[in-house]
C-alpha cells in the first residue's frame, strides 16, 4: 500500500480517528479531508503539467524508473560510469607522455648522505 499502511491499519486509524473527534464533528473533518485531498491532487497534476510544458518534447522521453532513488545501486553505477565513457588521461599519463616528449630529460639524482634541500614553508 502507501507508505507500508495496509487496509487494517487504514480501517482502524479510521476508527480511532472517529471515537477521537465525535459523531458531530465528523462530517465536517470528512468534508475537510477531501478538499484536502482534492486540492493536492490539482497542485500535483498543475505541477506535473507545468513540467511537461518546460522540459518540452523530452519530457516523454525521460526514464523516471531509472531516476527512482529507490533503484540507487553504487555498483551499477560505477560500471556504467567505466564502462560508457571512453578512458580520459589522468595527471600520471598525462605526466608520462610530457616526459617521454622531451629528450634527454635528466632527473638531478643526490649523493649518498646528500641531503636533499627541504621547503619549511611548504605545505
Amino acid at each position: 500500500m502507501f507508505f507500508g499502511i495496509t487496509i487494517e491499519k487504514l480501517l482502524l486509524i479510521g476508527v480511532i480517528a472517529a471515537l477521537l473527534i465525535g459523531p458531530e464533528r465528523l462530517p465536517r473533518y470528512a468534508e475537510a479531508l477531501a478538499r484536502f485531498t482534492k486540492r493536492a491532487k490539482e497542485t500535483l497534476q498543475g505541477a506535473k503539467t507545468r513540467m511537461r510544458d518546460e522540459m518540452g518534447p523530452d519530457f516523454d522521453d525521460v526514464d523516471w524508473r531509472k531516476l527512482d532513488p529507490r533503484q540507487y545501486d553504487p555498483r551499477r553505477i560505477i560500471r556504467e560510469a567505466l564502462l560508457d565513457d571512453t578512458p580520459t588521461a589522468t595527471m600520471r599519463a598525462a605526466g608520462a607522455a610530457a616526459l617521454a616528449s622531451k629528450p634527454n630529460t635528466t632527473v638531478p639524482m643526490f649523493a649518498p648522505g646528500e641531503v636533499p634541500p627541504f621547503d619549511d614553508e611548504a605545505t
